[in-house]
């Protein structure tokens, strides 16, 4: 939206011309996205307590966690409002790229909004009924898809880019519409999954996020992706705006949520926020790279389904509870402990995953 404002002060003064530039952009939606969730988080917080919107805990989980109850959620409202203003706000309106990741984000924001509501205000322990949750995660994943295939306008958009083969680059076709739809539905629940102990999740998708802009700025930079021999894609500069976007609303949120936990973000922030990542991932062409950075969100992930597949199977469980995170608390590992773990193990596959940009 500025940008629009910028190009007219131009003609006045082509001082102003440097807020055309991308890396001052990003880090103006940083500091901005930042700021409107440090700033309104308090209100926030006690707003959702004169409502009584509170956690509900799980009975057969952990001693400590039922301290939490009643501790205010729904926060995830906060850290898409921050992202959104902020790149209305940084944003060049006129990208593709920038209203798809908005449409995800904003989807897949009101699918967990509906699911939190009935759980916090309704008091419906379900939520909103799993079927429906997949069918509107399905929805809104395939049509993305579909758009995303119908006006692609350049070879690069539909290959599948195979980190540390420079040369392996084949050309999806219709497979496209499956990977999206596996990677933004299947992130999307993979952090929600994470999102079980105070600042598990947030820190993993703020490192995830920052690497996805560095894949952003190469990718959309012709003498960057020549160099690394990536796919050269010159929209998807603009997603370096959103991804910075999401690390200040995520820094700004975890500034109440980092143990003990003030606020809690819901499945409206962790549905919401995996999305997100699940689309860049896609637009960027980095989807297998996203499965070794998200890597704490895939073992989370695989640890319920080793669960339940075991004890439907064999009638016994692997873990002594899931997801895995829950285990080692069972097991006598402290709540900060079990979450600084977890974050410095994110920290480590983020760090591997870029190394494939150059490890080629």
């Amino acid at each position: 939206m500025l940008i629009l404002l910028t190009n007219w002060l131009i003609q006045l003064d082509i001082g102003f011309s440097v807020l055309n530039y991308l890396t001052l952009r990003s880090i103006l939606a940083t500091l901005t996205s930042l700021l409107m969730a440090i700033f309104i988080g308090p209100k926030m917080i006690l707003w959702l307590q004169r409502l009584q919107i509170g956690q509900t805990v799980r009975d057969d989980g952990p001693e400590s966690h039922l301290q939490k109850m009643g501790t205010p959620t729904m926060g995830g409202v906060l850290i898409l409002a921050a992202i959104s203003v902020s790149v209305l706000l940084w944003a060049d309106l006129t990208n593709k790229y920038v209203w798809v990741t908005l449409a995800v984000l904003l989807g897949y924001g009101i699918v967990g909004f509906v699911d939190d509501y009935r759980k916090v205000v309704r008091k419906d322990a379900k939520g909103l009924i799993a079927r429906w949750k997949y069918f509107w995660q399905t929805i809104i994943a395939l049509a993305v898809a579909v758009y995303l295939y119908s006006t692609t306008t350049q070879a690069e958009e539909t290959m599948l880019v195979v980190p540390f083969f420079k040369d392996v680059l084949p050309q999806l076709g219709l497979m496209y519409l499956a990977l999206v739809y596996f990677t933004v539905v299947g992130t999307s629940n993979a952090v929600n999954l994470t999102d079980g102990l105070d600042g598990l999740a947030i820190v993993p998708v703020i490192l995830v996020a920052g690497a996805l802009a560095i894949f952003a700025y190469v990718t959309g930079n012709v003498n960057f992706s020549e160099y690394l021999h990536i796919p050269h894609i010159p929209q998807a500069s603009e997603l370096v705006i959103i991804c910075g976007a999401m690390i200040g609303a995520g820094l700004g949120f975890l500034w109440f949520n980092a143990y003990p936990a003030q606020v809690f973000m819901g499945d409206v922030g962790s549905l919401a926020l995996g999305g997100t990542l699940g689309i860049i991932a896609v637009l960027v062409r980095q989807e297998i790279v996203l499965v070794i950075m998200g890597g704490i969100f895939v073992i989370e992930t695989l640890s319920v389904i080793i669960q339940v597949g075991s004890f439907k199977l064999r009638g016994k469980r692997v873990f002594r509870m899931a997801p895995i995170h829950h285990h080692f608390e069972l097991k006598g590992w402290p709540e900060p402990k079990v979450i600084v773990r977890f974050w410095i193990i994110s920290l480590i596959l983020v760090l591997v995953g870029l190394a494939t940009l150059k490890l080629r």
